[in-house]
């Protein structure tokens, strides 16, 4: 999740200390000849580097002990192997015997455990080189009735080499089956389409199929091979830095170069953000505007088992670094990308994707104009708290949500809903200001450091920019800084919160700390850099958002709902916890506000299409804890079948439409005149509202929330007298 960067530049305190600290590591000062090896002691730099860093910089370090010391050895070995299919159980032993030492080795700069599973894992990695030609080299059995077990985290290594080429066997023979079922069914597609077309025989496509996986696993081990021990080393570091928390990690200097880019909100590609699961490449969310969100067919949670270049053969990408995975599925605009997907339900499909230029336009805040019962909403969707440091300027989200609102507002509206679903954060100084503009004035969010006396932030401006019914979107990918607004909203009483059971649960800050600063003199090159969490966010109340997120008053069923996702769900994440609340007073103009809140929930209750949501997470949660597979191909048929047999029940959940019509602003209207893009990317935007139930349930929480017996205002009264007036009815 994005951390909210600004306390990076905004808490000089923090860091002047650390800064000031620092000479104690000129320590670090290498005078090594220039003939010999320029970093023998590179590795041990770094662990002290870091141990330093950690223990001047972070909120609240854990403590180094045994129990530390098994948490890096769980998460190291699993980040080597997370498949099990490279170390034996033999192994495992072995290392077994530094689990309680790495604590130590940390503190000491030992690097014996880290040279121990390095010689190992390359060992291993060219034993299975050689042991995937052997499988590969013969046709496979589809008949045989054979299983595979995927639930690498419950598996135990194999015991033997006999064990393990099983494992690889049918771990090969899953995905090619994958592949052949998929081919199979082009073929019979092509006949129907063209009955003179000849088929290929099962011959031949089996055949195609090991050979597209000897080149994929040629290509994986060959990526492989180019990764240096310092990428490995890395990976220790990084298993040692998150377990102080899991926001906490080592940058290896390309991974710094690549963070800095991301910053930039600036892509090319499929829009898609992806992550590591397991062995598998995860679609954690998809950017709006993006070539992948325009297509309607990926979603979050899907796995990316192979992509292909246009019409070349699909690379299998299972047990592929992300990186590399990253760096197949982007290119050039206008090129085409292959992507076979498991979807959250299980059904495999392959998705074709144009690419395109992700344009920053698309992460800015828009909004739309709806008429409902009589009455003119107004949505406005914030993807995430944007700024520009380096340009004051600049557009930032504070500035640009005010804008919306003034919009919206002369066009006479009576409601607003402010989205950030899916929304991961930002910069901290423009949720005061969003917030500000719903508040007269008060505290909005408190900051804490470690050791330090709490700051509170406050809106000071005494304007109300919109005092009328609001309602705040938000859903289980909402973290950050989107969680810290619907506290506050939540806090003052202000407006209805409605989405998932909770927010994500991110309530702490992030500063990145460039390595090189703190060491002098050095042959070693780029040392890369620390993300380290600094601060801990609190709501008005004295609540932390960590760990709990934000409970929505009102809950609306969520196909995500069963799945783990949460930083709840981090077995490592920081506490959650309280401190005093602020000085605040709750917004009194809402005289309907719990009714509105029983309406919605009564609502939800009896909505046949949020009864099928809550059944579709359920089939889900059910789905994903599958993990054997047939290898028998009229067995794995027929369970493909059943699954999408079975996922046609929740079909209506993507053809729902809410019958609403919403409209660009005239401003924006005017300017999708003369920029067909533009127009493309609203009408699809506008035409995705009007198939959300989610929306629609938002737009009646407004209706609940209106008063009544109130004349509609003229645009021309000021927002005190306004709150006056209501009041007063």
């Amino acid at each position: 999740m994005n951390a909210i960067i600004e306390f990076m530049k905004r808490n000089y305190k923090i860091l002047i200390a650390v800064l000031c600290l620092s000479v104690t590591l000129f320590a670090f000062k290498i005078n090594a000849d220039k003939n010999e090896d320029p970093d023998p002691n590179k590795d041990k730099t770094l662990l002290e580097l870091l141990a330093f860093v950690i223990e001047k910089g972070h909120y609240s370090p854990a403590e180094i002990n045994d129990q530390f010391s098994k948490g890096i050895f769980k998460d190291y070995i699993e980040a080597l192997d997370p498949s099990k299919r490279f170390f034996l159980q033999s192994d495992i032993d072995e290392f077994k015997q530094y689990e309680l030492m790495l604590d130590d080795q940390f503190l000491n700069k030992d690097l014996t455990f880290f040279n121990l599973t390095y010689t190992r894992l390359m060992k291993r990695m060219e034993e299975s080189k050689k042991r995937y030609k052997t499988i590969l080299a013969q046709p496979f059995n589809y008949t045989t009735d054979e299983t595979f077990n995927a639930d690498y985290e419950n598996i135990p290594y194999a015991k033997s080499l006999t064990e393990i080429n099983e494992r690889w066997r049918k771990q090969i023979k899953l995905s090619t089956l994958s592949s052949l079922v998929t081919k199979q069914k082009i073929e019979e597609e092509k006949k129907k389409k063209d009955p003179s077309y000849k088929e290929k025989s099962f011959e031949t496509l089996e055949k195609e199929t090991r050979e597209s996986s000897l080149k994929s696993l040629d290509d994986n081990f060959s990526v492989i091979k180019d990764l240096n021990k310092d990428y490995w080393f890395s990976v220790y570091l990084n298993s040692i830095m998150t377990r102080f928390d899991p926001h906490t990690s080592y940058f290896a200097p390309e991974e710094k170069d690549r963070f800095d880019v991301n910053i930039s909100g600036k892509l090319e590609g499929i829009g898609a953000r992806l992550t590591k699961k397991n062995d598998f490449t995860q679609i954690d969310e998809l950017i709006s505007g993006g070539p992948a969100w325009k297509g309607k067919q990926l979603e979050a949670g899907d796995l990316i088992l192979k992509v292909a270049q246009g019409n070349e053969e699909p690379v299998d990408v299972v047990g592929m670094r992300l990186d590399d995975v990253v760096k197949k599925i982007k290119g050039h605009k206008g090129t085409e990308v292959r992507l076979t997907v498991k979807k959250v339900d299980g059904s495999i499909k392959v998705i074709s994707i144009i690419r395109d230029v992700v344009e920053i336009e698309e992460t800015y805040a828009k909004s739309s104009i709806v008429e409902k019962n009589g009455l003119k909403y107004g949505v406005i969707y914030l993807p995430k708290f944007y700024i520009d440091f380096e340009n004051k300027d600049g557009r930032d989200a504070g500035k640009d949500i005010a804008l919306e609102v003034e919009r919206l507002k002369k066009e006479n509206i009576n409601g607003i809903v402010l989205d950030v679903r899916d929304d991961g954060g930002g910069s901290l100084s423009t949720v005061v200001d969003i917030a500000g503009l719903f508040i007269q004035e008060g505290p909005i969010v408190q900051v804490k450091s470690a050791g330090k006396k709490k700051e509170v932030l406050y809106d000071k401006d005494k304007k109300i920019e919109w005092d009328g019914p609001l309602v705040i979107m938000v859903n289980s990918f909402s973290a950050s800084a989107s969680e810290i607004l619907a506290a506050a909203i939540q806090d003052y009483k202000r407006g209805i919160i409605i989405g998932s059971k909770q927010t994500y649960g991110k309530g702490t800050v992030q500063n990145v700390l460039d390595l090189n600063q703190f060491v002098r003199n050095t042959n070693y090159g780029d040392l890369g850099a620390l993300k380290i969490t600094g601060q801990k966010f609190y709501r008005i109340n004295g609540g932390s958002t960590q760990l709990e997120g934000v409970h929505s008053d009102v809950v609306m069923p969520d196909r995500y709902a069963y799945l783990k996702m949460g930083e709840r769900d981090i077995d490592n994440a920081m506490p959650w916890d309280k401190i005093d609340p602020a000085d605040y007073t709750t917004w009194t103009s809402n005289q309907n506000f719990m009714k509105a809140i029983e309406n919605s929930r009564a609502r939800i209750a009896q909505n046949a299409q949020f009864k099928l949501i809550e059944d579709n997470a359920k089939w889900i949660d059910v789905k994903n804890k599958e993990n054997v597979y047939s290898l028998n191909i009229k067995n794995f048929k027929e369970t493909q079948e059943q699954v999408e047999n079975e996922g046609k029940k929740y079909k209506p959940i993507s053809d729902y439409k809410n019958n609403l019509v919403f409209k660009s602003l005239p401003y924006e209207v005017t300017e999708m005149n003369n920029d067909a893009t533009l127009k493309e990317k609203r009408e699809a935007w506008h035409q995705a509202l009007s198939k959300d139930v989610y929306v629609e349930e938002a737009l009646n929480v407004l209706d609940d929330l209106q008063a009544k017996s109130v004349v509609k205002t003229t645009t021309n009264v000021s927002p005190k007298m306004k709150k006056d007036k209501l009041v007063k009815s």
